[in-house]
């Protein structure tokens, strides 16, 4: 990169001086709040399909964007961007929209606390006040800090040197400000050069940890046709999760579904900044023949209530002094449906944007409309297994019949109502009764993209029950490349006729001789689908035989 004279000149003047007295001549400019925000939230990467995402500890995360307003004087500044998330990834940050680009950053690592405060305060003037427990009255004064804030907090007054809280009497500090750079949010700083200054309008960008969403979808099941297939409404929202201590007001929101190649260990590198706790340890002062130098104002009164970390009252005045006030919501915040979230393209992945401003708030959780379905052709279909290889007994009795699997099944596509790709999450399935909608299943749902079959496995059949079993009393696989019978006996007890699938094991281990049927290729797994009569049953007898390359 080519330098213009002038900056270069400033940056070689610059590098030449010692670091203090280049940070002394280094402007320190605060950002302006962010006028707006761009979120895209990003799943778990390592969240499997079965689990929920973990509303107390989320391990996702998220790119956002902040635009704001910086004014420069010419030369060479530090740009202070204040409330950026406490899981700031500090090494993925850029900042575009300034004249001379990033020279440095750093994030800056405390908060304010009584810790902090105490050691950016160090050399300066406070006010101690002490209150006499017999009379209740306070005197105060003021002191100069002397040590930092790590072990014992040393004062000077006007009667010499002093530890703080190390007399048992009840004392107050109290700071005339709070320096600016110590704040109760998270801080970003670069260093950047202008040449000759000005108001610019610049983009902070950077990755973030401790966010998550997932898909929620209420399915609701109505009546059953003459063709045994029935209508389905669907409804989903998108949940998003933001475990930060920072709001994202009004903000671009966008979540990605899909599986993202993730080789940083985000929690590690977001070290969020800590508000220190101001501990202090006191040894004995005086001795037995010189007593305490502290005036003894009478008897001792009862300790004070615990506090957390040990930690003094602090009491902040002037200009800085400085209330955040509470953002009191709901734990879900719900749009209406015209503001359902809009499915494009990423590469392989999927992104769903909001079409409007919404507020991800800090700590809380928010869900956004983003599928409505009003009649999905679905229908049910029961599961047998009946491999060939499991080594099935004689059917004896019906009453020795297993339970099938019931499958709630449609296509998604267009034609039958749905037509859009279903990101992972949680279905809760209702179906209506004489006495009102009752839940029927709650399961996890795995990413079903466009044109993919969806089956949803509901649990086992009460009602419609299977067995299959080897007719000869000698093991397949020992009778070679002679045929096989096998029997099904299927049974069931509803009102109505049901579909039931056979899985009759894969094409690579054996071949199937099925009466005027030819079995299908499903998931790798050989299928045939066959129609059992109401409160009947289904009895069938096919040949099968082990493939060639089985028996090598």
């Amino acid at each position: 990169m080519r330098l213009s004279l002038p900056y270069a000149a400033a940056l070689t003047c610059a590098l030449a001086m010692p670091a203090t007295a280049q940070e002394e001549n280094r402007a320190r400019i605060f950002a302006s709040a962010p006028s707006h925000h761009a979120v895209t939230v990003y799943r778990d990467p390592e969240r499997e399909e079965e689990e929920r995402m973990r509303r107390s500890w989320p391990q996702g995360f998220a790119m956002i964007s902040e635009t704001r307003t910086v004014t420069l004087p010419p030369g060479q500044s530090t740009i202070l961007f204040e409330g950026v998330a406490e899981g700031m990834v500090a090494v993925s940050a850029i900042v575009t929209g300034l004249p001379g680009g990033t020279i440095e950053k750093n994030r800056n690592a405390d908060l304010l606390s009584p810790a902090a405060l105490v050691d950016r305060t160090l050399g300066n003037r406070v006010t101690i006040t002490r209150t006499n427990p017999g009379t209740g009255e306070a005197s105060s004064e003021e002191a100069i800090v002397r040590t930092r804030a790590d072990g014992g907090l040393v004062l000077e007054t006007q009667s010499g040197f002093e530890a703080v809280r190390c007399s048992g009497l009840p004392e107050k500090l109290t700071f005339e400000s709070v320096p600016r750079e110590l704040s109760a949010n998270p801080i970003f700083n670069i260093d950047t050069f202008s040449e000759t200054g000005g108001t610019y309008e610049v983009t902070l960008t950077y990755l973030s940890w401790g966010f998550d969403w997932e898909a929620n979808y209420v399915a609701y099941l109505g009546d059953g046709k003459a063709d045994g297939t029935f209508d389905m409404q669907l409804m989903s929202w998108l949940t998003v999760l933001n475990d930060n201590g920072q709001s994202l007001p009004d903000a671009e929101l966008m979540v990605v579904a899909g599986e993202l190649v993730v080789e940083s260990d985000f929690e590690d590198l977001a070290d969020a900044p800590t508000a220190r706790p101001l501990r202090l340890n006191c040894y004995p002062l005086g001795s037995t023949s010189t007593g305490s130098p502290v005036p003894f104002y009478g008897p001792y009164p009862p300790p004070p209530p615990a506090m957390m970390d040990s930690a003094m009252p602090i009491v902040v005045t002037g200009s800085r002094a400085r209330q955040q006030a509470l953002e009191l919501a709901s734990p879900v915040t719900v749009l209406s449906a015209e503001a359902m979230a809009r499915e494009e393209a990423l590469g392989d992945l999927k992104l769903y944007r909001v079409p409007r401003a919404v507020t991800v708030a800090a700590k809380g959780m928010k869900q956004v409309a983003f599928l409505s379905r009003e009649a999905v052709r679905t229908r049910w279909i029961y599961e047998a297994q009946c491999d060939p290889g499991d080594g099935f007994d004689d059917i004896e009795e019906l009453s020795d019949m297993e339970e099938t699997q019931i499958k709630l099944v449609t296509e998604n596509t267009e034609e039958f109502g749905l037509g859009a790709s279903l990101p992972m999450g949680n279905l809760t399935v209702y179906e209506d009764t004489s006495v009102g909608p009752q839940l029927v299943s709650e399961l996890s749902l795995r990413d079903y993209p466009y044109g993919q079959d969806v089956e949803l496995t509901i649990g086992e059949s009460t009602h419609v029950f299977a067995e299959c079993a080897h007719i000869e009393n000698e093991d397949a696989y020992d009778r070679g490349r002679r045929w096989s019978k096998m029997r099904v006996l299927l049974s069931n007890a509803n009102d109505a006729p049901v579909r039931v699938r056979l899985m009759m094991g894969y094409p690579d281990e054996w071949e199937i001789r099925y009466p005027r049927r030819k079995p299908q290729i499903k998931d790798g797994e050989m299928v045939i689908e066959v129609e059992v009569p109401a409160n009947g049953t289904f009895d069938r007898t096919y040949r099968v035989r082990p493939t060639k390359a089985s028996l090598r």
